[in-house]
Formats: structure tokens, sequence, C-alpha cells
């Protein structure tokens, strides 16, 4: 009879464990916990397992991610919402309620899966009816209580209701709450990325006028090299054709000069001869010469006063330093002012 009995108990309890099994996360192995999502395999676990293992697999809690199903090892894709952007499983979800209430119904107090925890010891109890495990809302307190404290205590006088009433409709409110927050935190992803392509296409521009930039001041720097290049080739054009005219100037009045000291050395030895016969048959034609030659050193070319002079190739670039410390984007606007300022500057 004893062996009848309990083949029959637990003949009569296996649907239960079958049910109870079914209804096991993979992950925590305890019951589902609301909320319940659905996998893409269709595998089921609880919402916040699925988020420990999705953390696990993406520890920088990036935009999206992968993890793999526990029970057949699918790769499960995320979006930018994460878990919360997966689908939640109603139906398991209404099946645990209607498993919890048959077993609250009937008085069995061990779980199939956890058979040596009671389940007084899952459910909290009354602070000031140690005895009395919370089983009713105070609507008018907002907390949770138990019949002692409607009946005798400090809520007798409150309105209450039923725990899982309020239970669900706390839970279906976080629940809209977590989809407002996930849809609010995908609009804010999409400010993100829309900064961030704000940032690059800065980026981008600012290099692209930088370059431009650096290309106008190259041609500025070629410009300028090209005109300094000219100028000081009007200079050196200057500089020798002076230079030649001094040292043709120069060459004429050595070949004088040489002409002049033989001369000159020629009317010392007349001097010098003791014969007054020779003497005067020489003296007329040196008188005559030395007269013409000293006559004719009085009257040589010479150069111009301020011939050496070059401060005529001074360059005057007030007005156009003036301009190039105003320089600044936009500058064909003030082409006019640069003009003035070389109008000014030819009419001084």
């Amino acid at each position: 009879m004893d062996v009848q009995r309990t083949g029959s108990m637990v003949r009569s309890s296996s649907p239960m464990e079958s049910l109870e099994k079914q209804l096991s996360c993979p992950i925590c192995l305890d019951m589902f916990t609301k909320p319940v999502v659905i996998l893409p395999c269709q595998h089921n676990l609880c919402r916040s397992c699925a988020s420990d293992l999705y953390d696990s697999r993406n520890p920088y809690r990036f935009s999206g991610g992968v993890f793999r199903c526990p029970t057949c090892r699918f790769e499960v894709v995320l979006d930018r919402h994460g878990v919360h952007g997966l689908q939640r499983n109603l139906l398991v979800e209404n099946i645990i309620d209607i498993y919890k209430q048959q077993q609250e119904g009937s008085g069995n107090t061990q779980s199939t899966l956890k058979p040596k925890e009671s389940k007084e010891s899952k459910e909290p109890v009354c602070q000031e009816h140690e005895d009395e495990r919370i089983n009713i809302y105070c609507i008018t307190c907002q907390v949770p209580t138990c019949s002692m404290c409607k009946v005798f205590g400090q809520h007798k006088d409150c309105e209450v209701a039923p725990l899982a009433s309020v239970y669900q409709a706390q839970k279906g409110d976080l629940s809209n709450a977590i989809d407002t927050l996930v849809a609010s935190n995908g609009r804010l992803q999409a400010l993100l990325n829309q900064m961030e392509d704000a940032c690059r296409a800065v980026q981008e521009n600012a290099q692209l006028v930088k370059q431009g930039l650096a290309e106008r001041f190259d041609l500025l720097y070629a410009v300028l090299e090209e005109r300094k290049g000219i100028l000081l080739e009007q200079i050196g054009k200057e500089q020798d054709e002076k230079v030649a005219a001094l040292r043709a100037m120069a060459q004429r009045y050595g070949e004088r000069l040489q002409s002049s000291t033989e001369l000159t050395d020629t009317a010392v030895r007349a001097l010098e001869q003791s014969g007054t016969a020779e003497f005067l048959l020489a003296s007329k034609g040196l008188i005559a010469k030395t007269k013409d030659a000293a006559k004719c050193s009085l009257g040589e070319e010479r150069p111009e006063p301020g011939f050496e002079k070059m401060d005529h190739f001074t360059l005057s670039t007030e007005h156009v330093e003036a301009v190039l410390a105003k320089m600044d984007f936009g500058m064909c606007e003030d082409d006019d002012e640069f003009e003035d300022a070389e109008e000014e500057e030819e009419e001084e």
C-alpha cells in the first residue's frame, strides 16, 4: 500500500514537474522571471539572464551585439536596443501566472526544482506580524502589507487591493516605462550618430579649407618670389652697367696716367742733361707736350655727382604689409582698399 501510494504520488506530480521544467530558464535553472523574452530560435530566457549573458559577451556595452543561445547555440544578433529589443513571450508569462496561482491554491509549499527550499523562505513576511506573509497592497499608503495589518494594524482604515493585481499593474507600468525608455534611448542613439556624422563632416570640411588656404599662400609665396627675382634682376643690371662705365673710365685714366708718367720721366731726364745745345733741341717739343698733357688732365671726363647711389631702387612695402596684416577670410570684398593704397603710393 505504501509503495502504491508513493507511485501514485510520483505519477500525479510528474505533469507539474514536467511543466515546471519547461518553464525553467536554462541560465539560472529557476522558473522564468518576468518579463520573459523569446529568441529568434524560439527558446526563452529571463530578460535579466539574457541581459547578464549579453553583458558578459559585450563588456563595453556597445550599441548592438551578439551572443549565443545557451540551449541551441544559435547566434543571436541584437540591434542598438540590446536585450530590450527582443520580443516578450506573453504566452509563457501567462502560463507562469496560472501555474503559480495553481500552486498557491493547492497549498504546495515546496518547489519541484528546489524541494528543500520552502515557499515561505522566498516570500517576505510582515515586520509587525512575523507569522503573516505580505499578501495585500495598501493603495492609500502605496506599500505592500499583510491581512492582519488591514484588520488590526495601521492600515485598517486604508484602501487595499490584492497583491497580484497591483503586482501585475505595476509590472505592466514598469514594462511600458522600459519600452518608452528604450525608444528614448534609440532617439538619443540616433542623435549621437548624427553628432558623430556632423563631427566627421566638420573635420573633413576643415581639412579641405586648410588645404585650399595653404595652396593660396603657396601661390602668394610664388608671386612674391617671382617679383623679388625681377626686382633683383633690375638692380643687378644697373649695377653691372655702372660698374662697367666706371671701369671703362678707370681704364682710360690709367692709360693717360701711364702716358703722362712716361712724358714726365722724359722731361726729367732732359732737365738732367748737361749739354745746353742738346737741351734746347728737345726742350721746345717737351714743353708743348707737357702743357698739352696737363690741360687734358684738367678736362677729363668724370662720373656725375651721385652716380654711385642706388637708393632709387628703394621699395616701399608699407601698404602691402598693412593689407597682408589685415588679411582675413572674405578679403575679396576689400580689393578696392588694396587698389586705393597702390594709387596713393604711385602719387607719392
